[in-house]
């Protein structure tokens, strides 16, 4: 569990320390307060990234040139130091040149009211959401990423040059193609096992009989050297990459149904949650139950789906739990921060 969780400049809070017990931890407050910075805190120490955006430098308080979050999980001393270009790792007090052993610590899982945009929104999403698993499940994932990332921008920023560079290209081809077929193979992999979860998260948080299934969509044909080659008349006019893992997609379904298209907000909200409960329940395979960020999803949901979305998660799970009311099971057990006009009230 995550013992203690200490925040300096990040978001609204210029100091806030707080101890976090096993279980449910709840955060009550109006909109604006900064529950949901709390939760990103949580999930920026544990896996120095920020479930809320692609970067952290929106989680730097206004004004600040840093920021740094420190906490115990686990029996371990976690420190992360941020600001612009610069950060720092601290495992245990000793300074980390690389990510690889704090990040086998812990694993996260966010939902959200946004989590209905994996359904209905653009495939960054979906994309987004398989990255997010992806590098809490396999070591090599994150680097992986990372390098087809860099071939693919600069590989990009050399086909809008004036003119385009295009007998440079060759020399990002080879990267691009080796870490792509990589990341591709993950991600469809990472399909592979979630699809049951999928399935048996959807049947018991919804209220009929639909059956929920997702298929991976790669963005690129299975010899992608020969697909890029193919591109490369269509990509020199359009001036980017048109084929490569940045296409991915996630297919949902419902009824052998396309989600996106077809199916009513309700059931778009039920797949969502039934996605992440299935990201949950995948973590475990790989070890400890991961820790749960639920933040102010209570509003979107009724009674029932409230008492069938918390019976389905992992009941070992330490859940950081966010809300304006007290929507919450009554019979549910664990401490209230209260924050108020930009104060936090501890439990005593």
């Amino acid at each position: 569990m995550l013992h203690d969780l200490n925040l300096t400049n990040v978001r609204c809070f210029e100091s806030l320390a707080l101890r976090l017990a096993p279980g449910f931890n709840f955060f009550l407050g109006p909109n604006g307060e900064g529950k949901t910075s709390v939760l990103e805190a949580a999930c920026i120490l544990l896996r120095l990234q920020s479930q809320r955006s692609s970067s952290l430098a929106p989680a730097i308080k206004l004004g600040a040139k840093s920021l740094a979050i420190t906490g115990g999980y686990d029996g371990h001393l976690l420190e992360f130091r941020y600001g612009g270009l610069r950060r720092k790792l601290q495992l245990d007090g000793t300074e980390q040149r690389s990510a690889t052993e704090y990040l086998r610590l812990a694993r996260v899982v966010s939902f959200a009211n946004t989590d209905i945009e994996m359904v209905r929104g653009s495939s960054e999403a979906r994309r987004r959401y398989l990255d997010f698993i992806g590098v809490q499940v396999d070591p090599r994932y994150r680097p992986t990423l990372r390098a087809y990332e860099r071939a693919l921008r600069s590989r990009n920023a050399l086909l809008k040059s004036a003119p385009p560079r295009l007998r440079e290209l060759a020399a990002y081809n080879l990267p691009l193609v080796e870490h792509g077929a990589i990341l591709g193979k993950m991600r469809a992999n990472i399909v592979v096992e979630l699809a049951p979860f999928v399935a048996a998260a959807h049947a018991e948080i919804s209220d009929s009989k639909e059956n929920a299934d997702i298929v991976f969509s790669s963005g690129n044909e299975e010899n992608y050297a020969d697909h890029l080659a193919r591109t490369r008349e269509q990509e020199t006019r359009l001036r980017q990459t048109i084929v490569g893992p940045h296409r991915d997609d996630l297919d949902l379904q419902v009824d052998g149904m396309e989600a996106q298209a077809y199916a009513s907000e309700g059931q778009q909200r039920t797949l969502a949650l039934a996605l992440k409960i299935a990201q949950a329940r995948l973590f475990q395979e790989y070890g400890p139950p991961p820790l749960l960020l639920i933040d102010d999803i209570f509003g979107e949901l009724d009674q029932v789906r409230r008492r069938q979305l918390l019976g389905s998660l992992p009941r070992d799970s330490q859940k950081l739990v966010t809300s304006t009311t007290r929507q919450w099971d009554e019979s549910l057990e664990g401490p209230v921060f209260e924050l108020r006009n930009g104060e936090m009230f501890t439990p005593k």
